[in-house]
């Protein structure tokens, strides 16, 4: 199915936004659940947002919902993640996934490709 290739992100103040990208091939964009994870030193990555193809059903964890915004861009085959009102405590890196099904899941474990990271930094 290709992989996925990301792109955006960077380094913000807090209240500030960034947008990241993750581009896919188009089997995987019709076909999959595409979502945005994140992960900081130490721990698990942690789902923060999803959506599905056909429908594009959303899903976002507690702590993004009403500031980070996902969305597919059909043109281009690519899932956008657009964060909003940035804290310090979004800093981690970033990573687009792939499930391999059309059903979103929260696990990490239910995404067989991964996109290579990317680095959010958000400054106080």
């Amino acid at each position: 199915q290709g992989p996925l290739v990301q792109s955006g992100g960077g380094s913000v103040q807090a209240g500030g936004s960034l947008g990241l990208d993750c581009a896919a091939s188009r089997y995987t964009f019709m076909s999959f659940c595409m979502a945005w994870f994140r992960q900081t030193p130490g721990n698990e990555r942690e789902v923060v947002a999803s959506i599905s193809p056909g429908s594009g059903s959303t899903y976002y964890s507690d702590s993004v919902k009403g500031r980070f915004t996902i969305s597919r861009d059909s043109a281009n085959y690519a899932v956008h993640l657009q964060m909003n009102n940035l804290s310090p405590e979004d800093t981690a890196m970033y990573f687009c996934a792939a499930r391999g099904r059309a059903d979103c899941s929260v696990s990490l474990h239910a995404y067989r490709d991964w996109g290579q990271g990317t680095q959010v930094t958000v400054s106080s």
